[in-house]
């Protein structure tokens, strides 16, 4: 069953602009999904943060650092970043659409690499993370999921998610940035991070890529940590015996513990693996590695390949951390026709490989980037655009690209597309498919129309149930008082039941909180007191942790909350706040005051004043004396008595 039917936004249109097609992948901070600009008419891919996350300030400002970040990188090996932006809950950035796969993909399926394929996919992405190093950005999580492999055989970086400026690499906190596979010793150590952990993560990516397998394995991400800190990246030619010590060489220097001793930059690493390039032979780029060659005797689809099987034990499946945000497709291996009897290869000069390499030159020179373009050559096409077509115009399209249809069509209701037009198919549009395949098409029956169910009487939780069964789903929740209905049932809906709406629709409910019930003054009484009175009532009682001061003796219920008189229902808190007593304060002098001078003074200290003028101060407006001398203490609020004369 195919998930994305169930996410929320696929066919939706987000900002005014971006239809959503289809789900692509769903990572830790964000999903990415195929859409396409309406305005621009292009196909890209929308990355999208989490909803719950949309909140957290600093995972917003790393999305929009991505975006502003890459937005300066014009390079053919980066995944371009087009737009920014956002809709209520969803932060997204709009991103270059790569069909194809990840270097993941390739791991996954075919082990390690030949040394060619390994060097034709290692430099495009050292001049990616070059061009971001010498604009003063790290990438800090380089790895095989953000390395995509287009159709087109270009070789781009995605994911500058954890980039960051060179001018601002400090010390982090309690926090390690990146996988921990990947991760150079002085990230786990200290924090830093400069052009130098990338160029270790990249040595680690060369290991896996020639050997099938991660250089350092544990059973928990500590052990790993532990590892890269005191543990040289072994040799690949420890795990593949043959690989030229040219090789060797190149990943010991990009993986120095030492930070120092590596090249400062990919810039620097590019040169060095240019320079082991060209010191190896044809024979030694192209060695198949030992597992692939015995393997070659019993399977003639490996023996034919160019990229071959693992020759390492299979790596454990990835952690939760290392899954990829970047997934496009799997990754598929045309055959490759035997050149002469079985033999070591590149004994002796392929004239196919020659003309290889005029092909990738002029790819070069037209732009395109370096890449492993050979790869993806074969018997394939792609999935024509056929979603929001009718079913006739979809099978016409297929036909035209030489595809097969299914005669089992699959039908489904849809909120997205109108009846009768294609709303999925498998593989899904744009996927790498081989030229005869067959395509499964998913056809709208149309939105569902459903009845709202009669739920009143029913707990809130019974009610919930029973309308997700119908097809709705529970919307804003309300309570209210209610003479007739008991409290924690549902007194009614919004729409009313009987009423017919689409499926998917949200239904509100109000349910009820019981007849009102006045809350009783409980004030100045013992706790036990207030609490008895209270529970006969119907309320639950509370005592606040915090004392407070109050006109009341200390012990007694200074304050209750809700007070005197507000209505609850049965089964609602009141909480009660114990008194230490009324707060004490020192009372001013204010005799030989003229009596305005004198009711401020006592007013501002938070005392209630009364004039005692007698016969002979009715005409005065002098302060003869006062009931509390100055300088003594009286309780706040309480009332002093000024005589005047």
């Amino acid at each position: 069953m195919d998930t994305t039917l169930q996410d929320p936004l696929v066919g939706q249109l987000l900002d005014g602009r971006y239809r959503i097609d289809s789900r692509i992948a769903v990572g830790g901070m964000a999903t990415v999904y195929r859409a396409v600009d309406t305005r621009l008419d292009r196909v890209l891919a929308l990355k999208v943060m989490h909803p719950t996350l949309a909140a957290d300030a600093a995972f917003v400002d790393r999305f929009i650092r991505e975006a502003k970040s890459v937005a300066r990188l014009a390079h053919p090996n980066v995944v371009a970043v087009f737009d920014q932006g956002a809709q209520g809950a969803y932060v997204y950035l709009a991103m270059e659409y790569v069909a194809g796969c990840t270097l993941r993909d390739v791991l996954r399926e075919r082990g390690a690499l030949q040394p060619r394929a390994a060097l034709d996919i290692l430099e495009p992405v050292l001049a990616a993370l070059g061009a971001a190093h010498r604009a003063g950005f790290v990438h800090r999580d380089m790895k095989p999921e953000n390395v995509l492999i287009g159709d087109d055989g270009r070789v781009k970086v995605a994911d500058f998610g954890l980039v960051r400026s060179v001018d601002t690499v400090t010390n982090t906190t309690g926090t390690v940035l990146g996988t921990v596979s990947y991760l150079a010793p002085e990230q786990i150590e200290r924090g830093v991070a400069d052009p130098r952990v990338d160029v270790y993560a990249c040595g680690v990516v060369l290991y896996e890529m020639l050997t099938g397998a991660k250089p350092h394995t544990g059973e928990s991400p500590a052990q790993i940590l532990y590892k890269h800190l005191h543990e040289d990246i072994p040799p690949p030619s420890a795990s593949v015996p043959g690989l030229p010590v040219d090789l060797d060489e190149l990943v010991a220097l990009a993986t120095a513990r030492t930070p120092e001793v590596r090249p400062y930059d990919a810039v620097a690493l590019l040169g060095h693996t240019r320079q082991a390039r060209a010191a190896l032979s044809d024979a030694q780029l192209d060695a198949v590695p030992p597992a692939a060659i015995q393997d070659a005797h019993t399977n003639a689809e490996d023996r034919t390949s160019v990229i071959p099987r693992a020759v390492a034990p299979v790596p454990r499946p990835l952690p939760a951390e290392e899954e990829q945000l970047h997934r496009t497709s799997r990754f598929e291996m045309p055959p490759v026709p035997p050149q002469g009897p079985p033999g070591p290869r590149g004994a002796g000069r392929n004239p196919r490989r020659g003309m290889y390499t005029v092909i990738a030159a002029v790819l070069l020179a037209l732009g395109i980037g370096t890449g492993v373009w050979y790869i993806n050559s074969g018997q394939f096409t792609q999935v024509p655009p056929i979603l929001a077509k009718t079913e006739a115009e979809a099978r016409k399209k297929l036909d035209d690209a030489g595809l097969r249809v299914n005669d089992e069509v699959v039908k489904k209701y849809s909120s997205s597309y109108e009846r009768g037009v294609v709303m999925d198919s498998d593989p899904d549009q744009g996927k790498r498919i081989r030229s005869g395949g067959e395509v499964t098409l998913t056809v709208s029956l149309g939105q569902e129309i459903v009845r709202v169910p009669d739920v009143s009487g029913s707990t809130l939780d019974e009610a919930k149930k029973e309308l997700r069964q119908a097809g709705l789903e529970p919307g804003t929740v309300t309570r209210e008082f209610s003479d007739e209905v008991a409290s924690g049932k549902v007194i009614r809906t919004s729409p009313t039941s009987g009423t017919q709406r689409k499926s998917g629709t949200a239904v509100a409910l109000t349910v009820s909180k019981g007849e009102p019930v006045e809350v009783p003054d409980v004030t100045g009484r013992t706790p036990e007191e207030a609490q008895e009175e209270l529970q006969e009532d119907g309320f639950k009682v509370e005592i606040a942790p915090e004392r407070v001061h109050s006109e009341h003796d200390k012990g007694l219920v200074g304050e209750q909350s809700p007070g005197a008189g507000a209505q609850l229902g049965k089964g609602d808190t009141v909480t009660l706040s114990i008194s230490k007593g009324p707060e004490m304060i020192e009372v001013p002098d204010v005799t030989g005051m003229k009596v305005s001078e004198a009711k401020e003074a006592l007013e501002a200290k938070g005392f209630e004043v009364d004039e005692d003028r007698g016969f002979l101060g009715l005409f005065g407006d002098t302060v003869e004396s006062q009931s509390v001398e100055g300088g003594e203490e009286a309780p706040k609020g309480s009332t002093i008595t000024i005589k005047i004369r």
